[in-house]
């Protein structure tokens, strides 16, 4: 979190509504914190209190979206739309788990990549 211009517990009271979307938090942090690109803001964990009428969570505002980028976790990046998530099959998975499943140690990835690459001739 050292790139981030601030990492902060964000308190919303939101009285009469269920919850606040997060798209409109983003707008709403990015007009506060004077950030031009909302995709550089992360919102997250949000929980919404006993009775309703206030939601907890976290807010991460970075420099830029290239810092974000190189910080922020794959599976966040692909939830706000700054990466794609790669499709693969679930029985390739399971055929490198098994066949990396049979070695020990560093071989394990040349295993897999030797197997990728016999495959593909």
């Amino acid at each position: 979190y050292l790139d981030a211009l601030l990492l902060q517990v964000i308190d919303v009271l939101h009285p009469g509504r269920p919850n606040v979307s997060k798209a409109e938090l983003k707008e709403k942090l990015s007009k506060m914190y004077e950030v031009k690109d909302t995709n550089a803001i992360f919102v997250l964990k949000f929980r919404t209190h006993f009775g309703g009428g206030k939601s907890t969570g976290f807010g991460l505002i970075y420099y830029s979206v290239e810092n974000a980028k190189k910080c922020e976790p794959k599976y966040r990046l692909i939830r706000n739309g700054l990466d794609t998530k790669v499709e693969k099959s679930r029985k390739q998975m399971k055929e490198r788990k098994n066949r990396a499943k049979k070695i020990r140690g560093v071989k394990k990835t040349k295993a897999s990549d030797a197997a990728k690459a016999g495959k593909k001739k």
